[in-house]
């Protein structure tokens, strides 16, 4: 007599649903951590913005100016007020300016609210000021407080 071996098709059926419920368990509880994920990351792109912000400010004594924007972190400003101190290189160790979780560029201030020389800003997932939840404003003024 000859005697196959392997798995039947029921037991093939039930490992199957199992690992589908076992995935779509997993898969709901990390999904819910997507939205703090992402303005945790907002949050720390915007303290690595406002640092950079300081560095070029202790070189040439002044923050960049709005029509300049972040992107003198990045590139010798060729809009006046041209700094005289621009280190080489540039302030962030990437080439270009991050965009927030959301995929919008972050809103640069100057001044900032409260006598603040500047403000970073992201807008959160809706890309407009104000908001509540996703929605919600994140910004460096509000760390400071």
């Amino acid at each position: 007599m000859k005697r196959n071996s392997g798995f039947s098709l029921v037991e093939l059926l039930v490992a199957v649903t199992i690992m589908l419920i076992l995935a779509g368990t997993v898969g709901v509880s990390v999904w819910q951590w997507v939205p703090r994920a992402r303005v945790a990351r907002a949050t720390n792109d915007i303290e690595a913005l406002k640092s950079a912000v300081a560095m070029y400010r202790a070189d040439n004594f002044t923050v960049p100016t709005q029509r300049q924007g972040l992107e003198a972190l990045v590139r010798r400003p060729t809009i006046p007020p041209v700094p005289r101190n621009w280190r080489e290189g540039g302030y962030l160790d990437s080439a270009a300016i991050p965009t927030d979780p959301w995929g919008t560029p972050y809103a640069y201030l100057v001044p900032g609210p409260d006598g603040a020389a500047f403000e970073i800003v992201s807008y959160g997932a809706d890309g407009m000021p104000g908001g509540e939840g996703d929605d919600a404003d994140i910004s460096s003024a509000a760390a400071n407080q």
